[in-house]
């Protein structure tokens, strides 16, 4: 008898179940039109005439989907303003920078024989510069400490000088109120800026932060001030350290902000009282792709929080360092402060030129979450003629004195409300999906259910018919070759059709 090691065995295929006919299938979907189309009688005119108004919803459709999907890759977005009503808000902080640097009173001998071509007080040569239009008193003093025989120079530091000869503002403060109540000089932080020695009030460094509880006059920041004018230095000369004009200038900012007073501030003249009305705008930005806000942090050494402030400070800094070598009295940072001549050569020259021309290297994204003051300013004579020799007397000085030297400052909140000024997303996914799907309603009648219908029947007929070719391919194979399997390759075989 002759063993059986392996079984003899005609594999029978597994049958696989046919799918519906198309017109089937048709007449089952969900989708509308092709039931019409695909009938069950022979062609004729109405399913032709049907299936081009099949095939042109459908080419509406696609056009739609299109549009849909370039508008929402443009990103759009839309501005919500709103005005929200607050119990109190935090007062902003004010930066006050007289226009002139440097009290001529305070210059020294050795101050001039290292500043004074920087001045532009004397020439290269030590001399006094046009001498024809300098009045006799300041002539006289200026010969005096332009007297540079048998003198021994010191060293000179740029920050002594304008720490030193800046205005002090408790010479410059002559009354001061907020909410009705005195404030000091005290109140007041030394900050150096682009005009030197600066003042700011309520910066959170001196104190807590002050609060107003109400909005209008009385309710904010009032100080008069004494320019000063008589303290000015001589101006013969066009340079970046001298004014032309008298007066103050004053930013209104955030205390997180840094003053950049030079460029964002505005100016009070003597002889008026101003009257700064403001309202703090709170602006939420988009970042890419919708907006063009920064929403990282700023990469510093000098500044902990975002501002374009800040980023202009820090990047005319780097400028300085990199191109000077040394940075001017008002920049952050350790590397050494410029010298008077590196200052005439070198740093103001530079900085100009980054400032009004080169708009690449300091490129300064607006921050996603900012807020900024609004400010109308109005203005009223001071003093009148009524009571301009009552001021003489009170604080001792000539009518003339006061009428060029005195201003007062009034910086309160129109109304305790605040605007927030907010972009959003004007398209998102969900209604991208919704306005295709809703398209899809109209022009075809179909859904997300009805796609999955016509992916599941493709499905089907295409299984169907890679089977009935599997089918054939081992039927003629077993007929050439009588194929004999072992069980493992069966049960591999049958697996095959499911």
């Amino acid at each position: 008898m002759k063993p059986a090691t392996v079984m003899d065995l005609k594999v029978e295929p597994v049958p696989v179940d046919e799918p519906p006919p198309l017109q089937v299938f048709a007449h089952m979907s969900t989708l509308h039109g092709i039931a019409h189309i695909f009938s069950y009688d022979r062609i004729t005119v109405r399913c032709c005439l049907w299936l081009l108004f099949f095939l042109s919803s459908v080419a509406f459709l696609l056009c739609v989907c299109v549009d849909r999907v370039l508008f929402y890759l443009e990103y759009p977005h839309v501005t919500k303003l709103d005005e929200v009503v607050a119990p109190a808000m935090v007062f902003p902080a004010v930066t006050i920078c007289n226009l002139n640097a440097f009290r001529f009173g305070r210059v020294t001998r050795n101050d001039l024989y290292h500043a004074g071509e920087l001045l532009a007080l004397l020439n290269s040569r030590y001399e006094i510069r046009d001498v024809h239009l300098i009045e006799e008193s300041v002539l006289e003093a200026l010969k005096t400490k332009a007297d540079f025989q048998n003198f021994k120079p010191r060293p000179f530091n740029m920050l002594e000088f304008y720490n030193r000869t800046g205005h002090d503002i408790k010479d410059m403060l002559l009354a001061c109120q907020f909410r009705g109540s005195p404030c000091r000089p005290e109140d007041f932080k030394v900050v150096f800026t682009r005009y030197g020695k600066c003042y700011t009030f309520n910066s959170g460094e001196t104190g807590p932060l002050l609060v107003s509880m109400k909005g209008g006059m009385g309710s904010g920041l009032e100080i008069m001030l004494d320019i000063q004018q008589d303290e000015y230095l001589p101006v013969w000369g066009e340079t970046d350290e001298t004014s032309f004009e008298a007066g103050i200038k004053v930013q209104v900012h955030t205390q997180d902000e840094p003053p950049f007073i030079d460029q964002l501030g505005f100016g009070v003249a003597p002889g008026f009282q101003t009257f700064v009305s403001c309202q703090e705008q709170r602006l939420m930005y988009l970042p890419p792709p919708w907006g063009n806000c920064k929403t990282s942090s700023l990469d510093s050494d000098f500044f902990t929080s975002y501002s374009i402030s800040a980023c202009r400070i820090d990047c005319e800094t780097r400028y300085l360092v990199e191109n000077c070598n040394c940075r001017m009295v008002h920049m952050p940072g350790d590397a050494p402060y410029c010298t008077p001549e590196l200052y005439k050569e070198c740093a103001d020259p530079a900085l100009d030129f980054l400032v009004e021309r080169d708009n690449d290297y300091c490129m300064c994204e607006t921050p996603c979450n900012t807020t900024r003051y609004s400010k109308e300013l109005s203005f009223v004579k001071i003093p009148s003629k009524a009571s301009a020799k009552y001021l003489a007397k009170k604080f001792s000085k000539s009518e003339k004195y006061i009428a060029d030297n005195i201003l007062v400052l009034d910086v309160f909140f129109e109304a305790l409300n605040y605007e927030t000024i907010e972009q959003r997303k004007a398209y998102e996914v969900a209604g991208l999906l919704g306005d295709i799907g809703g398209q899809m309603g109209l022009f075809i009648g179909a859904s997300i259910l009805t796609i999955l219908e016509l992916f599941d029947y493709l499905y089907e007929v295409a299984k169907y018919k890679l089977c009935r070719c599997s089918d054939k391919k081992n039927q003629s194979n077993s007929a050439d070759h009588s194929t004999v399997l072992g069980l493992d390759d069966v049960k591999c075989h049958v697996s095959n059709f499911h």
